[in-house]
């Protein structure tokens, strides 16, 4: 395994194919990489060195990430590189961990991130084709990597940095569109802010390599264990006859979806295929070797045949988990390449909090005779409210529903404050309301998450059709853009609007409460008993989606920087959008429940349950 002589000068340093050899060349000499896919923005920032230090102590030499669009650019022309979303501060503990880096800035990354790390302000223009040679899509792009490639640009491995290599696009094969002018574009872009000696490549599935590569970038392939090798490898040489064979993804495990099953990679099946693959000489990167976390409101979605949005944990059955403990699979893998408690935090006093629409809504309502999308009042994600007036009395009850599959993603509706039940896109699509003149009615929009895989263009939120009452379609709409982080992190530690009883079903109502940390503690993990579905903040942080009714993720990881110790007050805050259990509780044990079927509490885990008074 190579490392990087720190004494070289800029112009010795070289990563390169050995078409005649198939082999790469680092600085002259025979190389074959051992990857790993870990996601910067998937990790604290406190939480970097230690996940690669551990990448880099079970054998790997390099590792993989991506550069997501959207974590960077939130508004067109305004970026972040600061806190976690600083990338280049992750490339220098990658450096510190003597870790090599393969470099994936998309634009389009999937990564089950939301919208693939497109930004949603690309949907501001309804008609935009995405992934494509249309203008107004290249025009985001190059702005954007105008700004990101030079400052990766030092970073190279022949300018003294660690970055060996760089992908063009993701997976481009399986995109509908198969437009080679946009991938020449990107090639020609690339090569324009990056030069002609850094390696340039491009990663397929066995069915995209048609569409996804490109004369003049090295075409790689990514499959599982379960796939057969000889034939995707030999499928793979037709596009690129010579060079070292690569698998840029191969997976440990795999994603998960709210409702199914958590998705797991045998330790058998995972060590064979790395085995077989290495005796080849091939090189590999193992996706994910740590998954992390969609902390927030990041997690993508697919659509197979429904709309499947994707976990809050990012766990991936990988080698190092979703908290950073090494497990079974990553010693295993180990020997292919070369083998946290915590305390039960009692749960106090919780608090019932609702906030107005001024608070949620400084800026005061959006108004309009039709219903308009998240893109439209520019809210690229998390919750709009939208509100309307009945004008009319509706004395029996009458359905109420959204034309053509509308509600993109979950609809929370309520009559004069009273919660009335949920619309849910692809799978539940009325409810019967009563209501009589001038009652509020109120549409609580959620979004879900952007399509990241497939067929993802226009993947618009919110109300998008108007919806009808009986035989009639609904107008004069306020639309609220919410705030709530802002709201959770600034506004909650006053205290606002307490109210001491839950209703039962409460529908989308804030709680929160205080506790202390006796001692330093570790990693730990919520767990959040007879709670349904919402969103979950630790000292203003927001954790993400938890979805304990549906499953199968039952707890959310809490990493320990997250968290006051030595007696300090920690502070959660609930958004709890459907339904609170009749004794609220919380519990914090020391192993995740990533799987409802069969629940199983972990018999170790030293916790007593807490009540809540209300």
């Amino acid at each position: 395994m190579m490392t990087v002589p720190r004494e070289q000068t800029h112009s010795t340093r070289s990563f390169v194919v050995d078409r005649e050899n198939d082999r790469f060349l680092l600085d002259g000499a025979p190389f074959r990489y051992v990857s790993g896919s870990l996601h910067y923005f998937r990790v604290p920032r406190v939480l970097w060195a230690d996940r690669l230090f551990k990448m880099r102590m079970s054998g790997l030499n390099t590792v993989q990430f991506y550069v997501p669009w959207n974590y960077h650019e939130p508004e067109p022309g305004v970026y972040n590189f600061n806190g976690s979303r600083d990338l280049f501060a992750f490339l220098n503990e990658a450096s510190v961990a003597n870790l090599l880096v393969i470099l994936r800035p998309g634009p389009y990354i999937c990564a089950e991130w939301d919208m693939g790390g497109l930004p949603a302000w690309l949907l501001q223009k309804p008609d935009i084709h995405l992934r494509t040679s249309d203008p107004d899509f290249l025009a985001a792009v190059d702005s954007w990597f105008k700004v990101l490639l030079p400052r990766l640009y030092p970073w190279l491995y022949h300018n003294g940095g660690n970055i060996i290599s760089i992908q063009v696009e993701n997976e481009y094969g399986s995109y509908r569109a198969c437009d080679f002018g946009y991938m020449r574009h990107l090639a020609g872009l690339f090569r324009a802010l990056l030069g002609d000696r850094i390696l340039l490549f491009t990663t397929d599935g066995p069915e995209g390599l048609k569409c996804g590569s490109l004369q003049g970038l090295y075409t790689t392939v990514d499959f599982g264990p379960a796939d057969n090798m000889t034939k995707i490898f030999a499928l793979l040489r037709k596009y690129e006859p010579r060079g070292p064979l690569v698998n840029s993804e191969y997976y440990t495990g795999w994603l998960d979806y709210w409702g199914q099953n958590h998705s797991t990679r045998s330790i058998s099946a995972v060590t064979t295929g790395l085995e077989n693959m290495l005796r080849l000489g091939a090189s590999v990167n193992m996706y994910m070797f740590h998954g992390g976390t969609n902390f927030g409101y990041w997690n993508g979605a697919d659509e197979k045949g429904r709309f499947l949005p994707i976990t809050t944990s990012y766990d991936y059955d990988a080698p190092i988990s979703e908290a950073g403990d090494p497990t079974p699979k990553l010693f295993a893998l180990r020997n292919v390449i070369s083998e946290v408690p915590y305390h039960f935090i009692k749960h106090q006093r919780l608090s019932l909090i609702w906030g107005k629409g001024n608070f949620l809504c400084p800026q005061g309502p959006i108004r309009s005779i039709l219903p308009l999308s998240f893109e439209a009042v520019k809210q690229d994600r998390g919750f709009v409210l939208y509100r309307t007036y009945l004008t009319y009395t509706v004395s029996e009850p009458t359905q109420f529903w959204v034309p053509n599959n509308g509600v993109h993603d979950r609809a929370y509706v309520m009559v004069d404050g009273v919660f009335q039940g949920v619309l849910e896109r692809n799978m539940k699509h009325q409810l019967f309301l009563m209501g009589t003149v001038g009652a509020k009615l109120d549409i609580l929009l959620e979004n879900m998450g952007r399509l990241s895989f497939g067929s993802n263009s226009s993947d618009f939120k919110g109300l998008l059709e108007p919806p009808i009452l009986g035989q009639r379609v609904l107008t004069q709409w306020l639309m609220f853009p919410l705030k709530v982080d802002k709201l959770v992190k600034w506004w909650f530690p006053l205290q606002l609007m307490k109210r001491s009883h839950p209703q039962v079903p409460s529908g989308p109502t804030f709680y929160s409460t205080t506790f202390p940390i006796l001692g330093e503690g570790g990693d730990t993990f919520l767990f959040l008993p007879g709670w349904t579905k919402g969103q979950v903040w630790i000292n203003g942080f927001n954790l993400g989606r938890y979805w304990t009714k549906r499953g199968p993720q039952e707890t959310l990881y809490v990493p320990r920087p997250l968290l006051f110790s030595r007696g300090a007050l920690n502070k959660i805050t609930l958004l709890e959008l459907e339904n609170v259990p009749p004794q609220p509780q919380i519990q914090f044990l020391d192993r995740p429940i990533l799987n409802t079927w069969p629940f199983v509490v972990p018999e170790t885990s030293d916790r007593t349950p807490g009540s809540m008074t209300r």
